[in-house]
């Protein structure tokens, strides 16, 4: 599926210039997109681990952008579908799966209004996914995506189309914004922790390796949440070469805020300045292609007597292995006496 976007500036589709984009991508010295978006509508998707703030950075960016009079789509795209619940002040929507299901079922087709929902100027909607066990959740992100098409997508009109993904799971249907052009760019969310920005490496690897197949996704720089100021996800940026769009405060009002689903991204909020300069810096940032690192280059961005990182490797033994089962084995090698 390759999503023909239309109203770009030369009047032409996606595919139209894909070719040119495929062709810019392996040369070496692509190494960053510093042009406008092609497209009217900058569609961004938004990488994390599961747990680290990327839905609560989300929902308040949309929300801030919309105050300032953008009009936003906000798409979630994480089984957990807590993206619009956060929107939504907890309630959580009928997400595009479960409806589509429920309407085929009983032979009707889904609507808009079944499924996109509104608040505070942003049009939001959830993909949702399968039950524990029942499914495969990428699959269901490529069957919420069709489902979309349906219902006009390409047709719609907005400034941002925003898509939250769940960046610890590798499977195809979370890669497929980077996978098949469907962003212009990606926005990382991180800590000052080793887990999320492995997971933050690791979608920077995917940019790479889908920009040397001819993609033309880049990433436009990393948002820091919870930022305790011990500075290892400003060196991670920097080690990647992205740059920090905003660094998020660890902070106890915060933290309330969203767990009770509060909205913290309006100028009524003590926090609006921060997301209105966020929002500002997700319009500006070009693509950047970025520079992963590898194992080691990851854990030395921390103390390594807090990684593991000075532990050094042992190699194990056939002794080893067989335990209390080992037993010394009769030689066979023939031993001549000195004559």
């Amino acid at each position: 599926m390759t999503l023909d976007i239309p109203n770009l500036k030369d009047g032409g589709t996606i595919k139209d210039f894909d070719q040119r984009l495929r062709d810019e991508a392996n040369e070496d010295f692509a190494d960053i997109v510093t042009e406008e978006p092609k497209s009217k509508t900058q569609i961004i998707a938004i990488y994390g681990k599961g747990g680290i703030g990327k839905s609560f950075t989300l929902a308040n960016l949309s929300h801030m952008m919309a105050e300032q009079g953008k009009r936003v789509l906000l798409i979630g795209c994480d089984p957990k579908s807590d993206t619009t619940s956060l929107l939504f002040g907890g309630k959580a929507c009928p997400t595009i799966i479960e409806t589509s299901t429920r309407k085929k079922l009983a032979g009707e087709e889904v609507q808009i209004g079944d499924v996109c929902f509104k608040r505070g100027g942003v049009f939001a909607m959830e993909l949702g996914g399968p039950e524990v066990g029942r499914g495969c959740g990428g699959r269901g992100i490529i069957h919420g995506f069709e489902l979309l098409e349906k219902l006009g997508f390409h047709d719609w009109d907005f400034d941002y189309v925003l898509l939250d993904f769940l960046g610890d799971v590798v499977c195809g249907g979370f890669g497929l914004p980077i996978a098949r052009d469907m962003a212009q760019k990606v926005i990382l969310v991180a800590s000052n922790d080793l887990q999320s920005l492995y997971v933050a490496n690791n979608v920077c690897s995917a940019v790479e390796y889908f920009r040397k197949l001819g993609g033309n996704v880049g990433v436009a720089g990393l948002v820091i949440n919870k930022d305790d100021g011990s500075g290892e996800a400003a060196a991670f940026a920097k080690a990647v070469d992205i740059p920090v769009l905003a660094a998020i405060p660890q902070d106890d009002d915060l933290r309330k805020k969203s767990a009770n689903y509060q909205i913290v991204g309006t100028m009524e909020s003590q926090w609006g300045a921060l997301f209105a300069e966020l929002g500002l810096q997700v319009h500006e940032a070009p693509p950047v292609r970025p520079t992963p690192l590898d194992q080691d280059g990851l854990l030395g961005l921390f103390d390594a007597s807090e990684t593991g990182g000075d532990v050094v490797l042992e190699p194990a033994t056939d002794a080893d292995m067989r335990g209390k089962f080992n037993k010394p084995k009769v030689s066979l090698e023939v031993i001549y006496e000195d004559v």
